[in-house]
C-alpha cells in the first residue's frame, strides 16, 4: 500500500479544484468549468503542470474564464457577430458593413466549398494561405451585379478582403473563440508586405475633358490648374 501511495504521488496531484496526471510522459490537466470536464494538454515539466494548475485553480475560485477555457463557433456564426459588433456597437455605417459582410463572405464560400476548418479553432495559418490562392483563382463582377462581365479580383481588392478576415479573427481571439495562445492566421500573412500590382489606373480627365476643363477656367484657375494637369 506504501509503495502504491507513492507511485500514485509521482504520476498524479491535486492543486484543490484541479488534478494533475501523467500519461505516457505528458502531463494534463482535469478540472470542471462552467459544468464542462477539461483536459488540457500541459507537457513534460511536472513543475510547469503544477504552475498552471495553481494558476488555473485560482482563476476558478476567483470565477473568471481558466486560460484554457474558450468557445470555439462556425466561421459563419463568427461573420454575424462580428458584423452585429459593428452595427450594434461600433455603429459603423450599412456601407461599411456591407463592404465587411461582401469581403467575408469570400471566406465563408470558401470553407463551404472546400470543405475545411469551418470552425474557428480549426481555421490556421496554411488555411488562410490556401485562401490566398482561392482569392486568386476567382472571377468576380466590378459591381456586384450578377449580370455583369465578371474578371479576377485585383491585388488592391484581394489585399482588402484579407484585412477584413484579420479584423474578424482579432475580434475572435477577444472573445475568446480561439483556442489559448492561438495567433490570428490572417496575422500571419504579413499583410503590409504584400504589392499592388495590377491596381486599376485612375484617370480624371480624357484630352477632351481636360481641354475643356481648363477652357472653362478663369485666368486665375487657369495658372493653378494647368500646373497640374
Amino acid at each position: 500500500m506504501k509503495q502504491s501511495s507513492k507511485q500514485n504521488r509521482k504520476t498524479s496531484f491535486r492543486i484543490s479544484k484541479v488534478r494533475g496526471d501523467l500519461r505516457s510522459k505528458i502531463w494534463y490537466l482535469t478540472y470542471q468549468e462552467n459544468g464542462k470536464r477539461l483536459r488540457p494538454r500541459i507537457g513534460p515539466d511536472k513543475d510547469h503542470a503544477r504552475q498552471m494548475a495553481a494558476q488555473i485553480n485560482s482563476q476558478l475560485e476567483s470565477h473568471t474564464y481558466s486560460v484554457f477555457n474558450f468557445e470555439p463557433v462556425q466561421i459563419d456564426e463568427l461573420q454575424t457577430r462580428w458584423l452585429n459588433h459593428h452595427e450594434q456597437v461600433l455603429r459603423s455605417s450599412l456601407q461599411t458593413i456591407r463592404r465587411y459582410r461582401a469581403a467575408t463572405t469570400h471566406l465563408i464560400n470558401f470553407v463551404s466549398e472546400k470543405g475545411v476548418a469551418s470552425k474557428t479553432s480549426q481555421f490556421q495559418a496554411r488555411h488562410a494561405e490556401e485562401f490566398v490562392h482561392h482569392l486568386r483563382t476567382i472571377k468576380v463582377a466590378p459591381n456586384g451585379h450578377e449580370n455583369s462581365q465578371k474578371r479576377p479580383l485585383l491585388d488592391k481588392g484581394i489585399k482588402y478582403i484579407l484585412q477584413c478576415c484579420r479584423s474578424m479573427f482579432g475580434y475572435a481571439i477577444k472573445r475568446r473563440h480561439l483556442s489559448p495562445y492561438a495567433e490570428n492566421p490572417f496575422a500571419c500573412l504579413d499583410l503590409d508586405c504584400i504589392p499592388i500590382e495590377n491596381a486599376k489606373t485612375v484617370s480624371i480627365f480624357g484630352p477632351d475633358q481636360e481641354k475643356a476643363f481648363l477652357e472653362a477656367c478663369d485666368d486665375w484657375q487657369f495658372l493653378s490648374f494647368s500646373r497640374l494637369c
